[in-house]
């Protein structure tokens, strides 16, 4: 019901601030940084898919599970 629901786009706020976080990183007024994130963003979750597994997919480009730090920080939790 409603609370699967809830919590798959919860996770999917977790994955999506997370990988901001990746840009946020290098420093969002470091070109080459961001563009260097940006093209493994493209190789990995753009390319791969629905191929792959999404924590699989999230792995490749982060080197890591999902945190939830970055989605507590965007909403002024952290």
């Amino acid at each position: 019901g409603y609370s699967a629901g809830y919590y798959s786009y919860k996770w999917a706020e977790v994955m999506s601030a997370d990988a901001f976080g990746a840009f946020e990183d290098v420093g969002l007024d470091n070109e080459q940084g961001v563009r260097e994130v940006g093209m493994k963003f493209r190789d990995t979750v753009l390319s791969l898919g629905g191929g792959v597994a999404p924590m699989d997919v999230f792995k490749r480009f982060r080197g890591r599970e999902p945190k939830p730090d970055a989605l507590l920080r965007h909403n002024g939790l952290a």
